[in-house]
């Protein structure tokens, strides 16, 4: 997760305002803006609305960005937090609407069965969604997310254990009730 001498290069350029090392800089990492967007929200439009918004934020806060943490890093900090402030101003469940799943190859049953589980995560709180999301679907270690989250690597552990938790007792309810 640290940056390249190129990612060094072109975020100390950006940051002083070269807005060609900006443009090479948001090209070099824009699959990883839009595939944090699209798997928080499940969504292309939304996600694209997301990414664009990450983008912006990114050009705003380009200066802040100090090296303290590595920048992918830093980046899906500011990603998820665009998320998330994009859930809130729209007030939006992400599970509403179309969703658009990745594998349209997928028998109806499993396809079903995708979204119920993927309805469900989007109902868990934030900070226990994020943590799955880089823990899960990221594959980041528990020390990695915890670096992302700003936490300590135990609270990242906490989130997950708690989702868990959390989605088999939504599980056990609805086969009692199904």
């Amino acid at each position: 997760m640290e940056p390249t001498s190129d990612d060094t290069m072109l975020i100390q350029r950006a940051a002083a305002g070269d807005a060609q090392a900006f443009a090479q800089l948001v090209t070099k990492h824009y699959d990883v803006i839009f595939r944090i967007a699209f798997k928080w929200c499940r969504n292309r439009a939304d996600a694209e609305d997301i990414a664009q918004e990450a983008c912006l934020r990114l050009a705003r806060g380009i200066k802040s960005y100090k090296g303290d943490a590595a920048f992918a890093s830093w980046l899906y900090r500011l990603v998820i937090n665009a998320s998330i402030d994009w859930q809130r101003r729209h007030n939006k469940q992400t599970h509403e609407g179309h969703v658009d799943l990745p594998d349209r190859t997928a028998d109806a049953e499993t396809a079903l069965y995708t979204r119920q589980v993927l309805a469900r995560i989007d109902r868990l709180p934030h900070k226990e969604k994020t943590a799955l999301l880089l823990v899960m679907a990221e594959g980041m270690s528990h020390a990695e997310a915890a670096i992302v989250m700003e936490v300590k690597e135990s609270t990242v552990s906490w989130y997950i254990h708690e989702a868990r938790k959390t989605l088999s007792a939504w599980d056990g309810k609805e086969k009692a009730h199904g």
